[in-house]
């Protein structure tokens, strides 16, 4: 799109947060400007294969809530789950996630005087760029498909040494995986889009989400197809540690194998079924494609798609380039704070509440909503380490512990198979893969599997457990909104025998929240003001 030429340039050519030694290993140049002289060798491609996609899709925090895609994108979709709460009015924060209406446990009533819908489309002006949550999910997935169609434009006209079929294979396995990437989140946010596979060009044929997220499997699908075919294993993985910047090479984000690769693709499917459709519309076929999906998706052990913080040469900061990071530490100083909610979620004895949610002094929040003042607080390892607790640590602001997931994980592949097994009558089974899961992450609690749980029981572990093992990974709004809980309660939506703490310092158990959010975004003002829908596009704003 023409708009993303001017934005995309202008954040490559600033260099972004990299110091010099990031900016060696990231040396894009301008990737929506190429040049034969750029592109002739085989070491510029490589450089613009892997500049461009991380800093063009994730790089974008100029003048953001922090300073990714990782802290702000991610950050929006954690709050409209409910997980953490703003009081900074960066990009709007403080009142994306306000609710409709909460009542109280004395039956009064606390009614947000500008809803969240009606707030979100009063910024939706190309004149309010900086307060509209519709524009910054929209651009950097735009960039970085952008960025991959770059790619894939050069990788055939580019002299390859070595086994050049298997590279050639490899490049182009990694730009429709990326591609796959963004229309996938697209399509899962978005009430429509534009397919675009030029460069630094547009369209005005919008398609609805549901076309975006077809898009996005079969970008996959071609990913799959070319990773299938590679047989030169020493080739694709030299040439993958060159795409994959070095100080992300270490745990379980080292390069993946190329079966590896192919599971995380099979997950991400699996995602886009599942995060698209209402859990109550789901059919036995629909669980069925779940579970055949995840049990060819990513595996314990398997080298996936993360990032890590660095000291210096970073793609997202100890400090500040996740929503972890910026909700870690003091409650009163940190961007983003805990939610009752999902505390209130976490069963009792679990090792990854007291190693991760500390309660002390309560923060009311005056600023932000009647639903945001909490007692809890993510704890920073980097500040209180906790020993002799070995459970998963969600956030650690030390240079090159904090992790991010860009894609899938073991975690949601498993809880994925969970659910479909749950819904399917195979309820021991899906808990099982639960408390795989629990074991994993170090929560010790006991097994529910072979417990005699109900079909409702079973499907409220594999809720909290979703709540908890997946906090901060990109799928929490999702999740919020195919369960039906961001919902207006008139249609079966919103929240009962909530936690809730007043600014005024009362704790509520059995509160009602009637969040009653909008469930796609419409298509930012930034977008279809310049670039008009043609005729026979699809409608570009959310009617409900």
């Amino acid at each position: 799109m023409k708009k993303y030429k001017y934005i995309v340039t202008s954040i490559i050519m600033a260099g972004v947060v990299c110091s010099s030694a990031c900016k060696k290993e990231l040396d894009v140049k301008n990737p929506n400007s190429p040049t034969l002289e750029q592109a002739k060798t085989e070491s510029g491609l490589t450089s613009l294969a892997a500049g461009s996609v991380y800093i063009n899709g994730f790089v974008n925090g100029n003048g953001w809530l922090g300073d990714t895609f990782f802290s702000l994108c991610y950050g929006y979709h954690e709050l409209l789950a409910d997980d953490v709460s703003a009081q900074a009015s960066n990009q709007n924060v403080n009142l994306v996630n306000v609710p409709d209406y909460a009542i109280l446990d004395d039956g009064s009533r606390l009614t947000n005087p500008q809803p969240q819908i009606a707030n979100l489309r009063l910024n939706n002006t190309r004149d309010k760029q900086g307060t509209n949550m519709f524009y910054y999910e929209w651009q950097s997935m735009y960039g970085l498909n952008n960025a991959c169609n770059q790619i894939l434009a050069l990788t055939n006209n580019v002299s390859l040494g070595g086994d050049a079929a298997t590279k050639q294979a490899t490049y182009k396995a990694w730009a429709y995986w990326w591609k796959g990437i963004a229309y996938a989140r697209l399509g899962s946010v978005y009430y429509a889009g534009l397919i675009n596979d030029g460069i630094s060009v547009t369209n005005g044929n919008y398609v609805s989400s549901a076309a975006l997220i077809a898009e996005a499997n079969k970008n996959l699908t071609q990913a799959m197809t070319l990773l299938k075919g590679i047989s030169n294993t020493a080739t694709y993985t030299e040439l993958m540690g060159k795409l994959i910047p070095s100080f992300f090479q270490v745990g379980n984000a080292q390069v993946p194998t190329t079966d590896m690769f192919v599971r995380s693709i099979n997950t991400l499917m699996a995602r886009n079924l599942l995060a698209n459709t209402r859990t109550s519309a789901m059919t036995a076929a629909n669980w069925q494609t779940i579970l055949t999906l995840t049990n060819a998706g990513i595996q314990s052990g398997d080298n996936v798609f993360a990032g890590f913080s660095a000291a210096n040469n970073y793609i997202f900061s100890a400090g500040g380039g996740s929503v972890a990071a910026n909700t870690a530490g003091d409650k009163t100083a940190s961007s983003f704070t805990i939610s009752e909610r999902l505390v209130q979620d976490i069963k009792a004895g679990d090792l990854r509440k007291s190693k991760n949610f500390l309660q002390g002094t309560p923060f009311y929040n005056q600023v932000g909503g009647f639903t945001f003042s909490t007692r809890w607080q993510l704890n920073d390892a980097k500040l209180t380490p906790i020993p002799g607790n070995n459970a998963f640590t969600i956030a650690d602001k030390t240079p090159g512990n904090q992790e991010v997931y860009m894609a899938g994980s073991y975690e949601e592949n498993e809880l994925m198979k969970a659910e479909a097994l749950i819904n399917t009558g195979q309820i021991d089974l899906g808990l099982a893969s639960v408390d795989a899961v629990r074991t994993y992450q170090g929560a010790g609690l006991a097994k529910v599997s072979g417990t005699g749980l109900t079909l409702a029981a079973a499907q409220e572990e594999l809720r909290k457990e979703r709540r908890l093992a997946l906090l901060f990974r990109g799928t929490a709004f999702y999740d919020a909104r195919r369960w039906g809980v961001i919902y207006d309660i008139s249609k079966g939506g919103g929240r009962t025998n909530a936690v809730v703490l007043t600014s005024s310092g009362v704790l509520n158990t059995h509160a009602t929240i009637n969040y009653n959010f909008l469930d796609y975004w419409d298509v930012p003002a930034d977008e279809f003001e310049l670039n008009p829908p043609a005729a026979g596009s699809a409608p570009i704003k959310n009617p409900n």
